[in-house]
C-alpha cells in the first residue's frame, strides 16, 4: 500500500491529529474548574489552524480516485471549519453546566466535521455513504448531549429513526445505480448511466435520502422536534454546518454524475424547493417556540439554497450556493448564540414571549439579533441581501430558450422571500415595540458569547460589500 497518498489528504490528515490532540488533552488535563476553558481554548486554536491546509490544499485524488478534491470543495471546508469554530466558542456557557463531558463534546465536533469533509472529497458512492455515516453517528450524540433533559434524548431518538430510514433509502437508490452502471466511481458511472428505469428509481432513491439530511419538503418532519430538543449549540451547528456539507454535496453529484440525466432531475428539484420554501415559511409563521421556529426557518433557507442548483451554469450555482451558506453561517449562528446567551446566562426559556421588551434591558443584544434576522431575509445593506440575488441569478443563468419553469420557480422564492421578511419581523417586533412587565433583567453575555457574536456580525456587515471574498468563491469554482 502506497502511504504517500496520504499526503494529498492534508486537510483530513490534519483535522485527524487534531483529534488526538484533544483526545489526550482530556485525559491528560485534571478535572479542575479550568479543564473545560482548556479545552474550549485548544479546539478552537486547533480549529483556527485548520484553516491553513484547507486554504493550502491542491487539487488531488487518492487512492485510485476514491477521494477526489478540488478548489471549491477546499473552499467549502474552510467555510465549515470556521463555522465550527463559533460553534465551539459559543457553547462555552452552555458546556459550563456539563463540565463532565466537555471533552467527548469537542471530539464528536471534529469527528463529525471530518465526515463532512470525506463527504465532500468523495469520488465514488462507497467513500461519500461512509463520510456521512461519519458526520451523522457522531450528530446523534451531540443532539442527545444534555442527558438532563427528556427532550434532549427525544430528539435523538427522532434523529437516528429518521437518519436510519434515509440511510437505508439512500442505500437502496445506490444498489440500483451499481446494477445499472457497474460501479460506484462517480466518473466511471457519469460515463456508462443512461436514463433506464433502473438509474431512475436509483436516482430518486438516492436524492430522497440525501433531502432527509438536507431537511427539503416531504423529508423535513424530523427537523423542528430535533432542533427544539437538541442543546442550542448544537442546533445551530446542525442547521448550518451540517446542512451546509449536504447541500454542496447534492449539488456536486446531481452535476456530476446525474447530468445526463438532467431532464428527470431538473423537474423534480423545481418542485421540492417550491414546497420547501413555501411550507417552511408558512409553517414558521405559527411557531411560539424560538428553536422550533429556527428549524422551519432553515427548512425555508434549504429551499433557498439549493435554488442555485437549477441554473444551467455549474460554475456559478456552485459560486451562489457557497457564497449563501458562507453568509448563511454567520447570520444563523448570530441568532443562536443569542438564543444561547438568553437561554443560559439569563435563565430564560426559548419560547418566543421571552423576548418581549429585549431592548429595554439588553438593547445591543437585541440590535444584533435584528441585524442578523434582516440578513436572513434578505434586507439590504446587510450580506443575506446579496446571497439572496445570486441564488436567484444563478437560478435562472444560462436558461435561454427553457420552458418558463425555472423563473416561475425564482418568482416563487422571491414572493416567499416576503413571506420571511414578516414573520423575522414577529421576533423585532416582540424585542422593540411588545411591552413587557417584567421583561428579562440586564446581565452580561460572557467573553465567549461577545466574541461569537462579534465575529457573526462583522460577518453579516462585511461579507456582502467585499467583493474579494465572493470573487474568491468564484474563482475556485472556476468562473
Amino acid at each position: 500500500m502506497n502511504y504517500s497518498q496520504f499526503l494529498n489528504m492534508i486537510p483530513e490528515a490534519t483535522l485527524v491529529l487534531a483529534l488526538v490532540i484533544v483526545f489526550c488533552a482530556d485525559f491528560a488535563l485534571h478535572k479542575s474548574e479550568r479543564k473545560n476553558a482548556t479545552l474550549g481554548v485548544l479546539t478552537g486554536a486547533l480549529l483556527l489552524c485548520q484553516l491553513v491546509p484547507c486554504f493550502l490544499a491542491e487539487p488531488a485524488e487518492a487512492f485510485g480516485g476514491i477521494y477526489v478534491t478540488s478548489p471549491i470543495v477546499n473552499v467549502m471546508k474552510v467555510i465549515l471549519t470556521a463555522g465550527t469554530f463559533i460553534v465551539v466558542v459559543m457553547s462555552q456557557a452552555w458546556l459550563e453546566t456539563n463540565k463532565r463531558y466537555t471533552g467527548e463534546y469537542y471530539m464528536l465536533l471534529l469527528s463529525t466535521l471530518l465526515g463532512m469533509y470525506m463527504m465532500l472529497s468523495a469520488g465514488s458512492f462507497l467513500m461519500f455513504f461512509l463520510g456521512l455515516e461519519m458526520a451523522s453517528v457522531p450528530m446523534a450524540c451531540l443532539v442527545a448531549f444534555d442527558k438532563k433533559k427528556k427532550d434532549s434524548a427525544e430528539a435523538a431518538a427522532k434523529y437516528v429513526l429518521i437518519a436510519t430510514f434515509s440511510s437505508g433509502v439512500m442505500l437502496f437508490g445506490i444498489s440500483f445505480i451499481y446494477a445499472a452502471t457497474g460501479s460506484l466511481y462517480f466518473d466511471n458511472v457519469a460515463a456508462a448511466i443512461t436514463a433506464s428505469p433502473l438509474a431512475i428509481i436509483g436516482m430518486v432513491f438516492f436524492f430522497s435520502g440525501l433531502g432527509f439530511k438536507i431537511s427539503l419538503v416531504p423529508f423535513h418532519f424530523w427537523t423542528a422536534d430535533t432542533y427544539q430538543g437538541a442543546p442550542t449549540p448544537v442546533t445551530g451547528y446542525l442547521s448550518v454546518v451540517s446542512k451546509g456539507a449536504a447541500t454542496l454535496t447534492l449539488a456536486i453529484i446531481l452535476v456530476k454524475v446525474f447530468g445526463s440525466m438532467v431532464n428527470y432531475w431538473q423537474p423534480l428539484l423545481w418542485v421540492v424547493i417550491m414546497l420547501t420554501i413555501t411550507i417552511g415559511n408558512l409553517m414558521a409563521i405559527r411557531q411560539t417556540e424560538l428553536k422550533r421556529f429556527m428549524a422551519f426557518s432553515s427548512i425555508s433557507q434549504a429551499g433557498y439554497i439549493m435554488l442555485a442548483v437549477i441554473g444551467a451554469n455549474p460554475a456559478a450555482s456552485q459560486t451562489a450556493l457557497t457564497f449563501y451558506v458562507l453568509v448563511y453561517v454567520v447570520a444563523n449562528m448570530s441568532v443562536f448564540s443569542v438564543i444561547s446567551a438568553v437561554e443560559h446566562r439569563a435563565g430564560a426559556g426559548t419560547q418566543m414571549s421571552a423576548y418581549n421588551g429585549l431592548y429595554q434591558t439588553n438593547p445591543k443584544l437585541a440590535f444584533i439579533m435584528t441585524i442578523a434576522l434582516f440578513s436572513l431575509a434578505g434586507i439590504p445593506p446587510f450580506a443575506g441581501m446579496f446571497s439572496k440575488f445570486f441564488v436567484f441569478m444563478a437560478g435562472v443563468d444560462g436558461q435561454d430558450g427553457a420552458p418558463f419553469w425555472p423563473y416561475f420557480v425564482v418568482f416563487v422564492a422571491l414572493v416567499n422571500t416576503v413571506v420571511s421578511l414578516y414573520y423575522y419581523l414577529l421576533i423585532v417586533k416582540a424585542m422593540y415595540i411588545k411591552q413587557e412587565e417584567h421583561p428579562l433583567p440586564t446581565f452580561a453575555h460572557g467573553r465567549a458569547i461577545n466574541a461569537s457574536l462579534t465575529i457573526c456580525t462583522i460577518g453579516i456587515v462585511l461579507f456582502g460589500v467585499c467583493s474579494c471574498i465572493y470573487q474568491w468563491i468564484a474563482n475556485a469554482a472556476g468562473m
